[in-house]
Order: C-alpha cells, then sequence, then structure tokens
C-alpha cells in the first residue's frame, strides 16, 4: 500500500453530518492542475446541489457524482471506477450521475488535453481512500477493536472474528468521524476494478435513446432558434427583411443580435425554415481571404527572416554549412473542421431572477465567465448543467454558442434551445488552422548533425508546435521557428492540438532521412533516443527509455523487417499528451491505389484504468487521424467555406477503416493521456505505408488529392 496525506480542509474534503437516507455523504473537491477531478458520494435526497460527492445509501448502493464533462472520453465511467476502486466497493451496487458545475467545491471542470485520468489519478484515490478509512473506523469504535486489525471488501468490514457489517451499517456514524490525516492507498497488484474492463455506465440510455445529449433538451415553454450569420468571414450584417420568415408555420419571432439574426419557432423544422426565408443583405468589413491567398502567405513566412525562436540548442547555422548535404521539405495541410456527430447546441434560461445553462460544453466554469460578462450578471446567478456530449474534439472548448443562445433568451425573455444545423456546425467556424512546416537537416559522414522546424501557421503559434518532443533533445544542434499570419477566420485546438499534423510531418521526413543513410527506420529513432537518454543535448520533454520502449513493442507485435508478399509497411512514433505511442500501418494496393488494412500500435498511457474504454480511444484515434491525413480538406473562396455538409466534405468510410491491433505497455505508473496520443502517429505512419507501396513521398495533406498510384 501507499501512505497518502489526505491535504484537507474545509473547502477540499466536507464531512456533512448525516444524509436524510441515514448515508454517509462526504464531500471532495479534487483539486487537480490541468482538467480533471470527480467523483464523490452523497445522499440522493441532495445530489443536485453537491458536485462532488460519494454517497452511501441505506441499502449499500453506492453514488458516485462525477464532474467532469463527458464527451465520449468514457471519463464518466472511468473516473468514479478510480473512486470505486479505493472505497473497496462491489462496482455493481455504484451509479454514477453527472453533477453540474459547482466552483465551489472543484478547482477546475474541464474536458481537454487528455489529462483528466492523470490529474484526477492521486486525488480520486485519496477520495475513495479516506472514505473506506474513515468507515473503518467507524467499525472498530463500534467493535471496540483496533482498526488496524480490520479489512473490507466489496462494501463489507470483517474483524478478527469473522463478523461482518456492510459499510451502510456504519455510514451514520461515519459522517461523525474525524477526517483522517493520511491513509494507504492499494498496491496496483490488488486492483479489483482498475485495469478490468467495465462498460460505459450510459450504454443503456444511449442504445435505447434516452435523452442524455443536449440536442435532447426540452423543457416548458421553450423555444427552438436557429441563428442566421455572415456568409464568409470579413463580412457584416446591413439589412435584413424577416417579413416571409414570420409567416413561415411555427414562427414565433425574429430577433437580431450583433451581425446574427434568431428564428425563435415551436420546433427545429420551422425555425430552420424560418431562418432560410430571410432576406439579408451583407457588406464586406474586413478583408475577404482565400485558400489561395493563405497558401501564398504562409509560404511567404517559411521563407521569411526572423520569426519566434521557440528553442536553439547549439548553432545549427555553423552545421549546415559543415553537412555533405542539406535536405529541405516543405509540409502542408489545410482547415479542418471539427464536425462532432452532435452539431453545436444549448439550453438557455435567462430571467431577472437567474441564468439556467444547460447542454454540451468542454469548460463550463470558463463560459459562465463569459456569459456573465456578456450579461452583465454576477456568476453566481448562473448555472451550468453538463449533457453527455456527441462529440467534442475541441470544438466545444469555446463557448460562443453558449454565447449565443444567452444572448438570445435574454432578449427573447423565453427559455430557448439554440440548434446548429450542420451546415451553421461547418461554417460558422471554429477550425484546426491551415499549417505548413519547412524541415531542413543537414547530413554528414551519414548522420543527422543539424535539424531546424520552421513553422508558418494561420492565427495560432499555439496549435502547431511544440518546441521540446522529439527529436529535441536527440540532436545537439537543434532550432524551431515559429511565423504566424493573423486572419479573421476563426480557428482554435484541434483533436491532439499542436501535433494533430507536425507528427505527420516530422515522422514522414525521418522515414525519408533514413532511407538517404542507408538506416532502417525504426533503428534510426532508437539510434536518435539514446543520444538523448546519454545526455546528448539538452533534454527534451520526454522518457527516452519509454519511448525505445514502445517503438520496440510496435515493430515486434508488426513483425516489422519480416516482408510480407504485397503487403507494404510504414512507421511513426510519438511522444503527446504524457503518453507514447508507435504504430506500424500496413498498405496493400487495389486497383492501382493504396488501400490501409492493418495498424499495429503500442502505447505506454502508465495504468490503464478501464480497457474496454481505452480500446475505444485508441482505435477511436487511429481510424480519425488516418481519415483526416488521407481525405480532411476545407477550403475558402472569398471569406466563404467552400464545404458545409458531408455531401461536399469527405470523411473516412467504414469500408476504409482499417483493422487496428493495440497493445499496452504493462504498467504501475500513475495513468497519463489516451484520447488523442494515437492520432499524431498515424498520418505519417500510412504516408510512409504509401511510400513504400507506391515508392512516392507525400508533402500534403489530404494523402487522396496526391498522386498516390503506383508507377
Amino acid at each position: 500500500m501507499t501512505l497518502i496525506k489526505t491535504k484537507f480542509n474545509r473547502r477540499s474534503f466536507l464531512k456533512v453530518s448525516t444524509a436524510a437516507s441515514g448515508g454517509l455523504m462526504l464531500g471532495f473537491n479534487w483539486a487537480c492542475s490541468p482538467p480533471t477531478e470527480i467523483a464523490k458520494k452523497q445522499a440522493p435526497s441532495a445530489w443536485f446541489e453537491v458536485n462532488a460527492y460519494l454517497s452511501i445509501a441505506d441499502n449499500g448502493q453506492v453514488t458516485i457524482m462525477s464532474p467532469n464533462p463527458e464527451i465520449g472520453q468514457n471519463v464518466k465511467t472511468s473516473m468514479p471506477m478510480i473512486v470505486a476502486e479505493e472505497l473497496d466497493v462491489d462496482w455493481k451496487d455504484v451509479i454514477v450521475k453527472q453533477a453540474p458545475l459547482n466552483t465551489d467545491v472543484f478547482t477546475r471542470q474541464v474536458a481537454g488535453g487528455s489529462q483528466s485520468i492523470r490529474q484526477g489519478w492521486s486525488s480520486l484515490r485519496m477520495a475513495g481512500g479516506t472514505a473506506r478509512k474513515m468507515l473503518i473506523n467507524a467499525a472498530a469504535e463500534k467493535w471496540q477493536v483496533d482498526p488496524e486489525t480490520l479489512t473490507t471488501a466489496d462494501g463489507v468490514i470483517t474483524n478478527q472474528n469473522g463478523e461482518t457489517i456492510k459499510y451502510a451499517e456504519v455510514a451514520s456514524m461515519a459522517a461523525e468521524m474525524d477526517v483522517p490525516e493520511e491513509v494507504e492507498l492499494k498496491d496496483p497488484k490488488d486492483f479489483k476494478i482498475i485495469g478490468h474492463g467495465k462498460g460505459n455506465v450510459d450504454l443503456e440510455e444511449i442504445i435505447t435513446g434516452k435523452p442524455l445529449f443536449g440536442i435532447d433538451t426540452k423543457r416548458d415553454g421553450m423555444d427552438y432558434a436557429c441563428v442566421l450569420r455572415p456568409p464568409a468571414f470579413g463580412m457584416k450584417l446591413k439589412s435584413f427583411d424577416a417579413a416571409a420568415a414570420k409567416n413561415v408555420n411555427g414562427v414565433r419571432d425574429v430577433i437580431q443580435f450583433g451581425d446574427k439574426v434568431a428564428v425563435l419557432a415551436n420546433s427545429t423544422w420551422a425555425a430552420m425554415q424560418g431562418k432560410k426565408a430571410i432576406n439579408a443583405d451583407w457588406e464586406a468589413d474586413s478583408k475577404l481571404e482565400d485558400s489561395a491567398f493563405h497558401d501564398t502567405k504562409l509560404k511567404e513566412l517559411l521563407n521569411k527572416d526572423g520569426g519566434e525562436v521557440r528553442r536553439k540548442d547549439g548553432n545549427p547555422e555553423n552545421q549546415f554549412a559543415a553537412a555533405d548535404e542539406v535536405v529541405e521539405r516543405i509540409y502542408e495541410s489545410p482547415f479542418l473542421p471539427h464536425n462532432c456527430m452532435e452539431p453545436m447546441n444549448f439550453f438557455a434560461d435567462v430571467t431577472a431572477e437567474k441564468v439556467e445553462l444547460y447542454g454540451p460544453i468542454q469548460t463550463p466554469a470558463g463560459t459562465r465567465r463569459r456569459v456573465a460578462e456578456l450579461l452583465g450578471r454576477d456568476e453566481s446567478e448562473i448555472t451550468v448543467g453538463m449533457s453527455r456530449m456527441g462529440g467534442g474534439f475541441g470544438r466545444r472548448l469555446y463557448g460562443d454558442f453558449v454565447l449565443e443562445a444567452a444572448e438570445i433568451s435574454d432578449k427573447s425573455k423565453k427559455p430557448v434551445q439554440l440548434i446548429y444545423t450542420r451546415e451553421d456546425d461547418m461554417t460558422a467556424g471554429i477550425y484546426r488552422p491551415a499549417i505548413k512546416y519547412k524541415i531542413r537537416a543537414g547530413l554528414k559522414d551519414g548522420k543527422i548533425n543539424a535539424y531546424q522546424l520552421t513553422e508558418a501557421a494561420i492565427n495560432s503559434n499555439m496549435y502547431g508546435i511544440l518546441p521540446n518532443n522529439f527529436p529535441a533533445g536527440a540532436l545537439a544542434d537543434y532550432e524551431v521557428v515559429n511565423h504566424k499570419y493573423d486572419s479573421n477566420i476563426t480557428t482554435g485546438a484541434w483533436r491532439a492540438p499542436y501535433t494533430n499534423f507536425l507528427a505527420s510531418a516530422e515522422q514522414s521526413f525521418l522515414d525519408e532521412i533514413a532511407e538517404m543513410i542507408n538506416t532502417d527506420p525504426v533503428q534510426l529513432r532508437i539510434d536518435m533516443l539514446e543520444k538523448a537518454k546519454a545526455g546528448f543535448a539538452p533534454e527534451g520533454n520526454y522518457e527516452p527509455d519509454k519511448f525505445i520502449g514502445v517503438i520496440k513493442l510496435a515493430a515486434e507485435k508488426a513483425n516489422w523487417g519480416n516482408k510480407e508478399e504485397g503487403v507494404f509497411k510504414g512507421f511513426s512514433a510519438y511522444y503527446s499528451h504524457n503518453s507514447y505511442v508507435a504504430e506500424v500501418a500496413e498498405v496493400v494496393m487495389e486497383r492501382n491505389k493504396p488501400k490501409v488494412t492493418k495498424v499495429t500500435v503500442a502505447i505506454d498511457c502508465g495504468i490503464v484504468v478501464n480497457p474496454v474504454g481505452a480500446i475505444n480511444q485508441a482505435m477511436g484515434g487511429v481510424i480519425d487521424g488516418i481519415g483526416h491525413a488521407m481525405y480532411g480538406d476545407f477550403a475558402f473562396a472569398n471569406g466563404r467555406p467552400q464545404a458545409d455538409n458531408f455531401d461536399n466534405y469527405r470523411l473516412i468510410r467504414s469500408s476504409e477503416a482499417p483493422q487496428v491491433d493495440i497493445h499496452f505497455v504493462e504498467s504501475i505508473e500513475s495513468p497519463t493521456g489516451l484520447g488523442e496520443p494515437t492520432l499524431p502517429p498515424a498520418g505519417g505512419a500510412v504516408a510512409n505505408a504509401i511510400y513504400a507501396a507506391t515508392g512516392k513521398r507525400l508533402y500534403k495533406q489530404p494523402y487522396s488529392k496526391q498522386d498516390i498510384t503506383l508507377g
């Protein structure tokens, strides 16, 4: 067991007398740095009043409230599993519920960065373990024995005489106990819940169509709202005529707010038809940009002197000058929309007394602050309830749609459910920025003697580059430079920010370098990591041994080096979100074109809390990465998005999804990220496999729009 301090205080560990049901109600604050915290136990009669608690009812049932947003990453199942493990209860006796936002109890409630499990791990274990210790102390007092002589299992306490007592029988008494200053946590080898696959706690409701998602929201007296927005970035509303819209059956009101027009109706269909009937005039108020302009601008930036130097080791300029050869390649990626299965939506009811918000949001606290500023209200007047989300991928980090719902409700004086159509969802922003990378390597005596990465990005120097990622730390002379162009096209985080395209570019480049110096691609990476391990250069942000471990595991499981007739393999490895992933993609030629048939994946993400959810996340990341690298393309003409639905935007199809073979490194270390890390290496593995099959290097995504035929 591990002995830890509970670090409790009145804010972080709230002991409440006795719940109405006669059970124990404890409140915890998971003080996690990034996004996460979770679970608590509380009396069912008041669970909605507390955001983080654990309740033990008098019938032995345990309720664990999950305060973190659930975007499909399975934290609503996995995080309560951690609490239940240390509480030492039977999982079948656990009920999980979603809690609303409550910053008085939680320091942070966010879904993003694949950090929920990683950041909540210690605090969640502490919460479960502390509750268990208090129950043991209560039983010890009842029996008048030393608490150290008692054991627990499945919600039952046993003494040395073999007598037993259920948690529920001492819950009220435990509530009067002092909170222990330290508790012992389980040794991972004793885990009975963690590491054992558990089904999604919402699965039955999902497959039976229960109203779990924000888009399902219905309230008495509610109007549905659709919004007409400027048709292009750089345009504003000049005037509009709503007469025809108001004549649509079911339309109740038409409201202008800013450069937008909201149509309120008694159904989504009526609201959509009303929006189409509005006759609006628009005018330009800033540059109407298009993809050709962006292409030119980014190329100019790549060749421009200066830029922001993000990292510089040694003297790359001197080494390039001394090199036998300098290899330079440019890699290009387009804007990408998020395309969550569930389009953006949110419910808002703004009254003089309060503001109620409910729906799918990854950043509830930050969004509440923005709504308070917008409406001139105190945050204490605003409640935010979180529904399950049909995907997030970073799009729901931005509460723009929540602000729209709140403003419409405020102006109409009615509760509204804002609904985006698919066309709204794809054309209203926020996108992954278009990015270009120029990578240079100096080659001297068959080795890399200098490396320079230059980025040119639309808007952001936050989502395209990580200066301390591999190969940083593996090369003595290394430089990372960033340039950006400020555009009026809104951009932001997209699944695996920073690395979703950078990994494809760098891993493709390393593959090409390996061929040029006549080295196996797997061995090249291992050799570079051995140098990093030996302190060859200032350290990166990764652990070389773990990196080498996943590389070797993936190569072994994919039979790397053993040729199979008609099968072509490509390798890629990347560290992101605190996890290590290596992938081997397999390609076969069908009708003179490459088809990805299998991807072998090795992952080191520490302890795998829920293998069922972990495998789903890993597979989803791989397929998402392949799909967007192969097909994702999003362009602009005069500020207008050129795709607005799935008839003109290509996604990967079921028949194109490969077999994905997942292998986790066995570990007893604390968990790290998993929702995103398998996506970044996928594009590079596929590009390298396509090269093996066709002899053609790929420098621009989507790959399907390049010449990838044989010959």
